[in-house]
C-alpha cells in the first residue's frame, strides 16, 4: 500500500494513521514516492517518520530519483533510514520525468540518463559498503542494518532501462497506467531473462497502479481527480483524455479478481496507489488484501 502523500492537506495524525494501519494489517510494503516541485512531504525526512511509526512492515520509495541528490548524502540518509528501521528499507531509484524538479535542485538534466542513475547507486553501494570514497578521516557513516545496504529495485516501465538494471538492482518496480496484463506480463519476462544473463537472483517483480473503491461514477471521479492534481506538469486536456482508462477504479470484489489475475503472471507484490487520503478506502482495501496474506 502506497502512502497518500500526494494528496492535499495532510498532517501528521493522518498520515500516522495510514502508517500503522497499513503496518497493522496484512500489507507486504509501505510506499511513498518523491517530487519536488510538489507540496508532498520530503522522501527522506519521511523515511525517519514511518521508520518510527512502524514494525513489521517493509519500507519502500518508489521512486528516489539520485541525480536530485548528492549520492554521498543520500546513501548516508538512507543508511541512517535502514539503520532506524532495522533493514525493513527497499530503495526504489528511478530517473523521473519531470525537469522542472531537476531544475528546482539545480540538478544537471544532463544526467537524467540510466548511465547517471546507475552511477549513483555505485557510489552509494561503495558507502553503504564502508569504503572511503571522500577524503575524511573516517567513512561516510552509519553503517546500514544490512551489510550490503537496502535493496535496490529500479523503478521504469521501459525493457531497455530494465535490462540495463540487471547490472545493480534486485529487482523491478513498475507501473502500469492502464493494467495491461499482457504487457506487463512481457516486462517481467524481459526482467527475468536480463538477470539470468547476469548470473543473478531472479529480480522481485512488482507493479503499481492507481486505485479508487466505490460504486457507480465516484470511483473513476475520484481518479480523475487525483490525476488532475498529480500529473500538474501535463497540459490538463491530455490528463482529461487519459483519465477514463488510468489506474483502475470499481468494487471490493473487482479488485480481488484484478489482483488474482496480476498473481497468475507471476507478479510478486502490487504495490496500491491511492487517489484520496481517506481512510475508509485504506480499510477497505486491508480487507480485500486479506484474500492474500
Amino acid at each position: 500500500m502506497t502512502m497518500p502523500v500526494m494528496e492535499p492537506e495532510l498532517d501528521r495524525q493522518l498520515l500516522r494513521s495510514w502508517a500503522t494501519t497499513i503496518d497493522d494489517g496484512p500489507f507486504s510494503s509501505l510506499c511513498w514516492g518523491e517530487r519536488i516541485a510538489f507540496d508532498n512531504p520530503d522522501c527522506l525526512t519521511f523515511l525517519g517518520a514511518l521508520a518510527a511509526w512502524t514494525e513489521r512492515v517493509s519500507l519502500v520509495t518508489t521512486v528516489v530519483v539520485p541525480q536530485l541528490h548528492d549520492p554521498v548524502m543520500l546513501a548516508k540518509s538512507l543508511a541512517t533510514g535502514d539503520m532506524l528501521c532495522e533493514g525493513r528499507l527497499t530503495v526504489g531509484l528511478g530517473i523521473g520525468g519531470r525537469d522542472e524538479d531537476y531544475r528546482a535542485v539545480g540538478a544537471d538534466t544532463e544526467t537524467q540518463t540510466m548511465r547517471g542513475m546507475a552511477e549513483r547507486a555505485e557510489i552509494m553501494r561503495r558507502v553503504w559498503a564502508g569504503e572511503k570514497i571522500t577524503e575524511s578521516v573516517l567513512p561516510v557513516g552509519p553503517r546500514p542494518h544490512r551489510r550490503r545496504g537496502p535493496e535496490l529495485h529500479v523503478g521504469t516501465t521501459g525493457p531497455k532501462t530494465i535490462r540495463s538494471a540487471a547490472a545493480w538492482a534486485t529487482g523491478v518496480a513498475g507501473v502500469t497506467l492502464d493494467l495491461d496484463l499482457v504487457r506487463q506480463a512481457e516486462l517481467f519476462d524481459i526482467a527475468r531473462t536480463a538477470w539470468s544473463e547476469a548470473g543473478k537472483p531472479a529480480p522481485h517483480l512488482a507493479t503499481s497502479f492507481w486505485f479508487a473503491l466505490g460504486t457507480g461514477d465516484e470511483p473513476r471521479e475520484q481518479i480523475h481527480r487525483h490525476l488532475r492534481r498529480y500529473m500538474n506538469w501535463i497540459p490538463a486536456d491530455f490528463v482529461d483524455a487519459m483519465a477514463p482508462t488510468t489506474g483502475w477504479a470499481g468494487t471490493d470484489d473487482e479488485l480481488v479478481d484484478v489482483l488474482r489475475r496480476f498473481a497468475e503472471i507471476g507478479t510478486d507484490e502490487v504495490q496500491l496507489i491511492p487517489t484520496s487520503s481517506d481512510l475508509d478506502q485504506l480499510r477497505r482495501a486491508t480487507e480485500i488484501a486479506r484474500e492474500f496474506s
